[in-house]
């Protein structure tokens, strides 16, 4: 079906839903539409309702009817945590987005925004990797049940614009950090793990960090109050079926990164490297020019995103996911 629709700004007392709100992501959305003058947000926490659940989500979008959803709620994980419960990051993923997008074609919401993950892409895939490389390959074992899950919902939301006409769009962040990240042991991505690694070996003066795999992979990291901009950026001037990618369009080997966060948190320790940890994808930088195209370019530089990182760690420890 034809889609007629004008991207344009959005109405500041909209409805808008987003999904996830107390994340990572979804609390840096929070505050920032907050911040750009958006006066009816919608967030419900896990526990007051399942997104798994479909019943619930189908009586939550008729109760509330929103006019825009962002979907930013997923279950989330670094490379442990991932190739150690793949079922659960497929399953619950799957059952997460899919309940959404079929409560909001329901409700025929008029404008959604998908948010998945540049592990979507294949292992080795052409670098800076451009969105047409989606499918193109074999996917990093490591999370491939996570990244299958993200394609699905990818495919199901070209699949609503196809048969239905609505204006919905998808965008793959980058390797994301911030304010509310998960600092967990088992859980947590590469740059919080490195954070919270550091801090407390500068803290309890122990002589020597061990980090995983061989330090050589290059990773791009995004700040997430970049990221929620862009998200704004892309739902007031961007409809087209291709998902965009969302980053820096720069990445730093791990190693690098590391002595960036010892730097941060003041440890004149020694770095050692543990290769017997896997070091997952050799080297994940997005090309970017789709979404440069827009208009849109990040602000906080990788360096200043740290720091940020490091003082809300800091000054949050007694509540963050440890």
């Amino acid at each position: 079906m034809e889609i007629d629709f004008t991207p344009a700004p959005l109405d500041r007392t909209s409805r808008v839903y987003i999904a996830g709100h107390r994340g990572l992501v979804g609390s840096a959305l929070w505050r920032h539409l907050e911040s750009r003058g958006f006066t009816h947000l919608i967030g419900r926490t896990s526990e007051e309702l399942d997104l798994r659940d479909r019943d619930s989500v189908f009586a939550f979008f008729r109760e509330f009817a929103p006019d825009v959803v962002i979907l930013a709620a997923a279950k989330v994980g670094g490379i442990m945590a991932n190739s150690t419960y793949p079922v659960d990051f497929l399953s619950d993923n799957v059952r997460i987005q899919t309940n959404v997008l079929d409560a909001a074609l329901e409700q025929r919401v008029g404008r959604l925004l998908f948010l998945g993950s540049s592990c979507i892409y294949p292992k080795f895939a052409p670098q800076p990797i451009p969105e047409s490389a989606l499918l193109t390959g074999p996917l990093e074992p490591t999370n491939d049940a996570y990244a299958i899950a993200k394609i699905a919902g990818i495919l199901h939301v070209q699949a609503v614009r196809r048969q239905y006409g609505l204006p919905w769009i998808s965008a793959m962040p980058t390797n994301l950090y911030g304010p509310n990240d998960n600092f967990s042991a088992t859980g947590s991505h590469v740059l919080p793990a490195l954070i919270r690694r550091y801090d407390e070996a500068a803290a309890s003066g122990t002589p020597y960090v061990v980090n995983w795999g061989s330090g050589t992979p290059r990773r791009e990291f995004l700040h997430v109050d970049d990221l929620s901009g862009a998200c704004l950026h892309l739902l007031e001037t961007y409809d087209g079926a291709s998902h965009v990618n969302v980053g820096t369009g720069q990445d730093i080997p791990i190693r690098e990164l590391a002595s960036m966060v010892a730097s941060a948190v003041g440890y004149n320790g020694e770095s050692r490297w543990d290769t017997d940890k896997p070091d997952g994808t050799p080297r994940k930088c997005l090309d970017v020019s789709l979404l440069a195209h827009t208009g849109w370019a990040p602000q906080i530089s990788l360096s200043a995103g740290i720091q940020d990182s490091v003082d809300w760690f800091r000054k949050s420890r007694a509540d963050v996911r440890l």
